[in-house]
């Protein structure tokens, strides 16, 4: 286990009307539910073995027993603020805490593998900031060894402008950076394949 690289998850609790509500707005708020239920256990499959430090950052409350064992996952709730304000609270804690190289990622990626995080790491070696692109605009892992807070500021979050914006601020800050395979986030029906669409019976 590496001490000095974590990776920081970014989640919410599993409760009825509250997850993947552009999805709801779809399928309802049940069948919402249980694709949220899917990608959790996808991401946590994705991450429990991989050979860093792991910190579950929840929206909405610290569960103790869920599906992130506390074997393999530290548990903290989320700073108040926008997405931005939240994700930045996390890296600065980090930093403060001694980790030189933190990658952020959240839950709603199905096509996310642990070759993909592991080389998020392995680009940090040369890079100063990693950035794995969502194919709807955003971005499913942010990665970098030390704060650089601009990045997460004024961001149209939940916008397909949020990758763009982002790398406009690196190469106005003139940081280097490495881009991982483009992916695609689960938010809409329209993001679930065929296979996902029988399986939830849609």
């Amino acid at each position: 286990m590496e001490k000095s690289k974590l990776l920081l998850l970014f989640v919410r609790n599993p409760e009825l009307g509250k997850v993947k509500t552009r999805l709801a707005a779809s399928v309802g708020p049940e069948t919402a539910l249980e694709v949220y239920l899917h990608l959790l256990q996808h991401t946590k499959q994705v991450t429990q073995d991989l050979p860093v430090e792991k910190l579950v950052y929840y929206a909405g409350g610290v569960q103790e027993q869920d599906v992130w064992h506390n074997s393999r996952y530290k548990k903290r709730e989320q700073a108040e603020g926008d997405l931005g304000a939240r994700m930045q609270a996390a890296f600065a804690d980090a930093f403060l805490e001694g980790y030189t190289s933190v990658v952020i990622i959240g839950s709603d990626c199905l096509q996310l593998t642990p070759e993909i995080i592991m080389r998020a790491y392995k680009e940090l070696e040369t890079h100063e900031v990693v950035i794995g692109p969502a194919l709807d605009g955003g971005y499913y892992l942010l990665g970098m060894n030390c704060l650089y807070p601009q990045l997460f500021q004024n961001k149209h979050w939940s916008t397909e402008r949020v990758f763009s914006e982002t790398i406009q601020d690196l190469q106005r800050l003139h940081l280097s950076y490495a881009l991982l395979p483009r992916l695609s986030d689960i938010d809409q029906v329209e993001d679930l394949d065929e296979e996902l669409l029988r399986s939830f019976g849609l």
